[in-house]
């Protein structure tokens, strides 16, 4: 697996934004079904120990995925995404929040944009989440980039799997 593949991570405090940047050895298809195909996010999109359980997804305009990262005890933190714009194969945006098992969000939530792109083998994958309550966001910046961190290791795994099929 190619290693000197470009990973960056920037802050915006003032303009409200994370920047995040990632590229993967990996045909743009398989790296797109990896963002929006229910049994392929399960399957990356918890920092271990910890593991992703989708209860329903629908990947449309207007549809959304809700969903829980799991502790090895139990612990269940639900998030519900919904998804505001899809271009097959190169752009998607969404809302994401957290909430409740019931499907009650905790507001202000963020929204994401994803833009996809690929060149020579490589796909590049370009974030960027605006939260409009930046004092939110910050309280859960080292955490998230460090959980971000290990959720993209295991998406190399599996996209690395999945390459080989």
């Amino acid at each position: 697996m190619k290693s000197n593949l470009l990973f960056n991570f920037t802050v915006e405090k003032a303009a409200k934004r994370v920047y995040i940047t990632r590229e993967f050895a990996a045909e743009l298809s398989l790296v797109w079904d990896a963002f929006t195909k229910q049994e392929n996010l399960d399957k990356w999109t918890a920092p271990s120990p910890w593991v992703s359980k989708t209860k329903y997804m629908n990947f449309e305009v207007g549809g959304k995925r809700f969903y829980a990262m799991v502790s090895p005890e139990g612990q269940e933190r639900w998030s519900i995404q919904e998804y505001t714009s899809i271009t097959p194969n190169t752009h998607f945006k969404m809302y994401n929040a957290f909430a409740d098992k019931d499907e009650n969000p905790e507001l202000p939530g963020s929204e994401w944009d994803y833009n996809f792109s690929q060149q020579n083998g490589i796909t590049k994958v370009r974030i960027t989440i605006f939260n409009e309550s930046f004092e939110r966001m910050e309280n859960l910046l080292e955490g998230f980039q460090q959980g971000f961190t290990a959720t993209l290791k295991n998406l190399d795994n599996l996209l690395n799997t999945l390459s080989h099929k």
